[in-house]
């Protein structure tokens, strides 16, 4: 029942309740704004942070019979080096809101990459294990905190009306990374693939020169001769910027006026709880969804499977790009909810199929139906979850949160991804001794959940701005009276 009350209050709050009588005029026609060059770079050259991610999950896989021959080194060791990313990641994630704050969502990415660039060197150049895996590590502690960072730069860049497509590029560029470095690693050896992976480093080292810091960043500092020149930049010479300013100047005043002193534990006030439960709930239910288990162990599962281990991670990896881009075309049309709802739909679905399949293989009758009820089970999980759940939970997470708990919010999201991440695929392995239907229906059976969680609490953020979007998270805790709400 209270779900049913929280989800009609959502759909009854379409209008902003930052701005008064105001956000009823000319507010919803005058924060749409057109694509502008600046924005299209400016979002680019974000975005290679996100193909750098694509390629720290992609490298393990190619590069691992490579290593393992040229170093010596035992499954035990290399299970160590391809495992350390998501310990450098969470540690990335503690840094990641901070460190956006303090210097900025440009100076943070800037620093990721010099960062990642170091840790891709330690591997191409390295002789021993230890040196490999200080690289792998460094390589993470860059992605934990690029995976909070591009995505929150780029909602607080863009307008309401193109915020959606924008923003869930990120995982096209992640699954363009991913494939790349499958394709090039099957060819090329593993210290050249490593020194390929800088080159989206460097790119972003040179061009983050040339693009503007967020605009909400700085109206939060108070610097309002830049955040204008920001905006203005981002918006076009020649747009009216004013009513877009005033919107932004006003809802961080109110935060001010609300909450004088930031700290790690205001993020836990009663008046945050939604917007925490929805943000960490849909990271939660992201990576139990068996995301994290099917990437780093595709080919372990094709193998126990029967399935071709050298063509099927390549058809997977191929089959995510072209849903990823009518992720992005979709995504504003369709809305996040719808796009989530089907999503975990497919993803439920297509791993129950898997399930079965297993379950065939333990038949005499039925097991030659396993390679192929397999193969096309987990191609249809890897479409289906790249259609909304994938990307859509890492777009919701930079709406949601007001700017003065964004980073320890968006720290605390990043970090439940990397933790969550690192049970599952530690984990994974022991499931599949224990039942490989079993592992596929638990994994089924969360993302069945997800359906129910998207259905009863997470809102629809499409068409509106961030302003409105928090504004309305804050309100709807019941009995809480915010000075928003009554602003």
């Amino acid at each position: 029942m209270e779900g049913d009350g929280i989800e009609e209050g959502l759909e009854s709050a379409t209008s902003p309740l930052l701005l008064g009588d105001k956000s009823t005029g000319n507010t919803t026609t005058g924060n749409q704004h057109s694509i502008t060059p600046v924005l299209v770079f400016s979002t680019f050259v974000a975005l290679c942070g996100s193909f750098s991610y694509g390629c720290s999950v992609g490298y393990s896989s190619p590069a691992e019979s490579g290593i393992m021959k040229d170093l010596g080194l035992s499954v035990a060791a290399y299970s160590v080096f391809g495992s350390i990313v998501t310990i450098g990641g969470m540690v990335g994630a503690i840094l990641s809101g901070k460190m956006a704050d303090l210097i900025g969502r440009r100076g943070t990415m800037w620093t990721c990459q010099i960062i990642c660039t170091a840790g891709w060197l330690a591997i191409a150049f390295a002789k021993k294990a230890w040196c490999l895996d200080i690289g792998r590590f460094l390589v993470g502690v860059a992605i934990g905190i690029l995976t909070y960072v591009v995505p929150v730069y780029i909602s607080e860049i863009t307008p309401k009306n193109l915020r959606g497509r924008f923003t869930s590029a990120n995982q096209l560029l992640v699954c363009c990374g991913f494939a790349v470095t499958y394709f090039v690693g099957s060819i090329a050896s593993w210290r050249a693939l490593s020194l390929i992976a800088t080159i989206p480093s460097i790119v972003q080292i040179v061009c983050l020169f040339f693009v503007p810091e967020s605009p909400r960043w700085l109206a939060k500092l108070g610097r309002e001769k830049e955040f204008e020149a920001s905006l203005q930049r981002l918006r076009g010479t020649n747009s009216d910027i004013s009513e877009e300013a005033v919107d932004i100047r006003d809802a961080i005043e109110i935060l001010k006026q609300t909450s004088a002193e930031t700290r790690t534990l205001e993020l836990f006030q009663r008046r945050y709880a939604y917007a925490v439960i929805v943000g960490v709930g849909l990271i939660l239910l992201q990576t139990f969804g068996g995301n994290s288990a099917v990437s780093y162990y595709l080919g372990t599962i094709f193998a126990k499977a029967n399935v071709s281990t050298s063509s099927g991670p390549i058809i997977f990896a191929l089959l995510q790009i072209p849903t990823s881009v009518a992720t992005v075309l979709l995504m504003d049309l369709f809305g996040r909810r719808t796009l989530l709802m089907v999503s975990a739909t497919t993803s439920c679905l297509c791993l129950f199929l898997v399930g079965l399949s297993f379950c065939f293989q333990e038949s005499h009758n039925l097991k030659e139906l396993t390679p192929i009820l397999t193969l096309v089970g987990i191609l249809g999980f890897g479409c289906g979850f790249a259609i909304g759940m994938s990307g859509i939970p890492w777009v919701i997470m930079a709406e949601i949160f007001p700017v003065n708990v964004k980073a320890s919010a968006g720290s605390l999201v990043v970090l439940t991804s990397w933790a969550s991440s690192w049970v599952v695929t530690y984990t994974f392995n022991f499931m599949l001794e224990w039942s490989s239907a079993g592992t596929f229906f638990i994994f089924s059976g969360m993302c069945a959940l997800t359906i129910l969680f998207v259905w009863k609490l997470v809102p629809e953020t499409k068409g509106r701005t961030l302003e409105e979007i928090q504004s309305t998270l804050i309100t709807q805790i019941p009995g809480q009276n915010s000075v928003i709400a009554k602003t």
